[in-house]
């Protein structure tokens, strides 16, 4: 797995025995290697059909800036997952566009965002949305001097 990923044999082990933390963009490579959502691998397991997420308790995943974070906001779901993004001034969500099998729901909450799908920039203000086919490459940039944050709504999970 180490190798598929990327990463060295030491960093997985220690990540699998708790000792460290990936970075979001090693966090992306283990999912992508075991081909799940990258919020599966902070999931906890289950018993009860009815799941209610604490605020508290948000599973968060961002960059060692911290310029790039994302919380998921609701419990797991196999049919959908909602996520609260937050994007610093000058930051972006990945070097290059990249997509994933889903389609995505973005609502801009505070901010200015600039969204990139497959090759094509669209200029989101407060306020407004877009969906699109997140199997496109795409990605969220912040040209701007102020955060921005937002909603993504993701189906089938696999962020």
């Amino acid at each position: 797995m180490a190798t598929l990923a990327g990463l060295s044999a030491a960093m997985i082990s220690q990540v699998e025995r708790g000792l460290n933390d990936p970075s979001l963009e090693s966090a992306r490579r283990i999912a992508q290697v075991l081909d799940v959502p990258l919020f599966d691998l902070f999931r906890g397991a289950t018993e009860h059909e009815t799941i209610v997420a604490r605020s508290a308790d948000r599973p968060e995943i961002a960059t060692a800036q911290r310029d790039w974070t994302v919380r998921r906001l609701a419990p797991l779901n196999p049919a959908i997952e909602l996520l609260e993004g937050e994007l610093g001034p000058g930051a972006v969500s990945s070097d290059a566009p990249r997509g994933h099998p889903s389609s995505e729901v973005i609502l801009v909450l505070a901010g200015t965002l600039q969204l990139e799908v497959d090759g094509v920039t669209y200029l989101l203000h407060e306020g407004d949305s877009s969906s699109y086919s997140s199997t496109l490459p795409h990605r969220f940039v912040n040209p701007f001097e102020l955060p921005t944050r937002f909603l993504m709504a993701i189906s089938p999970p696999s962020y």
